[in-house]
């Protein structure tokens, strides 16, 4: 059994693509998900499953969401070894958490799509690339924050997540690992 935490874009945001957490719970469960664990209203899934390819997993999830809401909903998979590694891989050490996020993403960025951007000019806004994962140090905050909408390697690939959510996240999956 792997442990996952499934990420969804687009949910419960501004009162649009309602999803109660309960039934989202259901979903998970009847996709042959074990210890199903939600956390804030946002989509963030904590489980374990036998399958260990996760792009068909994700594909799994997502059309069984679609099935019952009618509407697309992104799922974006990690492990709970790779959020260890996010956790490990942290570039801006220990900011506070409503400063630092994390985009999740279904596929690295190129290389050549990192080093064409140039970020300067939103300083001190900055982000770094470390695989998967975007991480993004807003002094400001998201909410006032120029960075993101204009960082073209995240624009509809991907999921953003503050740093406390994302701590809180790998904690809940790697308590789950340990007892399954």
């Amino acid at each position: 059994m792997t442990t996952y935490v499934a990420l969804l874009r687009g949910i419960n945001v501004g009162g649009n693509r309602k999803i109660r957490m309960t039934d989202l719970r259901d979903m998970f469960t009847e996709a042959g998900c074990d210890g199903v664990a939600s956390y804030i209203q946002s989509g963030n899934v904590v489980f374990t499953h036998p399958s260990s390819d996760e792009a068909a997993l994700a594909g799994k999830l997502e059309q069984r969401i679609e099935q019952a809401t009618g509407f697309e909903v992104p799922v974006i998979l990690r492990s709970d070894d790779e959020l260890q590694d996010v956790l490990a891989a942290n570039p801006y050490g220990d900011l506070e958490h409503r400063t630092l996020h994390v985009v999740f993403l279904a596929s690295p960025p190129t290389a050549k799509a990192a080093k064409e951007f140039d970020a300067s000019r939103f300083a001190p806004e900055e982000y770094t690339v470390i695989g998967r994962e975007v991480f993004m140090h807003l002094p400001d905050g998201i909410g006032k924050a120029k960075l993101p909408p204009a960082l073209p390697l995240i624009r509809g690939a991907g999921t953003a997540r503050n740093w406390r959510t994302v701590q809180t996240l790998a904690e809940m999956a790697h308590s789950l690992a340990l007892r399954a």
